[in-house]
């Protein structure tokens, strides 16, 4: 019972630290990262509620990177706060075994690891590609934001526009729109197949989702290349289905990974690098093998880091080579995190090194455990 007690209180220890830190980490560069999404509202004129609500769906995204680096941070300041108030000699000598502290980390961070492939294979892809279709659906709210005064805006998709001033009144004066896009073809009601419009007019006002224009002319182009111009002395652009040039397409790391991996279905071990034909990245193979890579493998460096941890809880050495000890084991953990994030990047260059990145934990896991065993067996002898 007393046991038991014992590792409920270690365990919540570690996991309060390690949500403490993830969750600071986490909000620190969601905040960066939202400052960079304002652009959605800047740029691309789209309301501040897909603002917000694509914001929020990219923290899944930045919480599991974190989680690995958390993890990490949490069991050292935890190991390291229960040696300082001396936690751990009560341990050792009640008689419960460094080995059964070990093996309580150790599957502390199997259950961090599922956390991590939960976040990582299913929920953050699935957010993100939420997130990506919201702005595809979502229309201009505010056609005033993209204009700009005496300059040309493309921020809209094959659409440009000029207006040379802007008013006290808010009105729009001398204004160009160049629409590539046929958004405006109903203006050409007798002229179906006319394109590339070119709208000229003097003066312009926005009600709502709506663009009223004065005095002006239409030009556009049929088929047979002939050029017709329309003089109007009014009329409306409706603005509803206008899009900006905001990447709709879902991004790779926003595709499923049960779509990643069926790109995988004709590529054999050590064979040449290619992708099924039903891939929709055929031109980005390596990118494939990187994020499968980064959803699966990077979570099995999690209870590796935990293992190396330990080494702080079999160490018997003096203050002085004891801090440096510490600090060595601290950042041997933190250094296999880093290794793990660069080697990342090569691991789309060939079969070998997708295999090696997957190998090296699972190989490295087991000698680091009978390390540890042996390290603990030889201090009771």
């Amino acid at each position: 019972m007393v046991k038991n007690k014992i590792y409920s209180y270690f365990l919540e220890e570690i996991f309060k630290s390690f949500v403490t830190i993830l969750f600071a980490f986490s909000i620190i560069a969601w905040t960066v990262r939202s400052v960079n999404f304002l652009e959605l509202i800047v740029d691309d004129g789209h309301s501040l509620k897909t603002y917000l609500y694509f914001s929020a769906l990219n923290i899944t995204n930045i919480l599991t990177k974190f989680i690995p680096l958390s993890f990490l941070l949490a069991l050292n300041l935890s190991i390291l706060k229960f040696e300082k108030q001396n936690e751990l000699i009560i341990l050792w000598t009640s008689g419960i075994k460094k080995i059964k502290i070990i093996n309580l980390i150790f599957f502390v961070s199997f259950f961090v690891l599922i956390v991590h492939l939960i976040f990582s294979v299913f929920i953050t892809p699935i957010a993100l590609n939420k997130s990506r279709f919201l702005v595809k659906e979502s229309t201009v709210s505010s056609f005033n934001i993209l204009v700009k005064a005496n300059n040309f805006s493309d921020s809209l998709k094959k659409t440009t526009v000029f207006v040379e001033k802007i008013n006290s009144e808010n009105e729009l004066e001398t204004i160009f729109i160049r629409d590539e896009s046929n958004t405006f073809q109903s203006l050409l009601s007798n002229e179906s197949n006319a394109s590339n419009l070119s709208i000229f007019a003097k003066k312009g006002s926005l009600q709502g989702k709506s663009l009223i224009l004065e005095n002006g002319i239409i030009q556009s182009i049929n088929n047979k290349g002939k050029l017709n111009n329309i003089g109007f002395e009014k009329t409306v652009l409706f603005l509803d289905n206008i899009s900006t040039r905001t990447i709709s397409e879902p991004k790779m790391q926003e595709t499923s990974t049960l779509s990643l991996l069926s790109c995988l279905e004709n590529s054999y071990l050590f064979s040449k690098n290619y992708l099924s034909d039903e891939c929709k990245f055929q031109d980005g193979e390596k990118e494939v093998f990187q994020n499968i890579s980064r959803r699966i493998g990077m979570p099995l460096y999690i209870p590796l880091v935990s293992l190396i941890t330990c080494l702080l809880l079999v160490s018997n050495l003096k203050k002085k080579k004891r801090m440096i000890n510490t600090f060595s084991v601290g950042f041997s953990g933190f250094i296999i995190l880093i290794l793990a994030e660069i080697f990342l990047r090569y691991t789309g260059n060939s079969k070998f090194n997708t295999l090696l990145y997957f190998l090296f934990p699972l190989i490295s896991l087991p000698l680091i455990y009978i390390m540890l065993i042996f390290k603990s067996n030889r201090e009771l002898n």
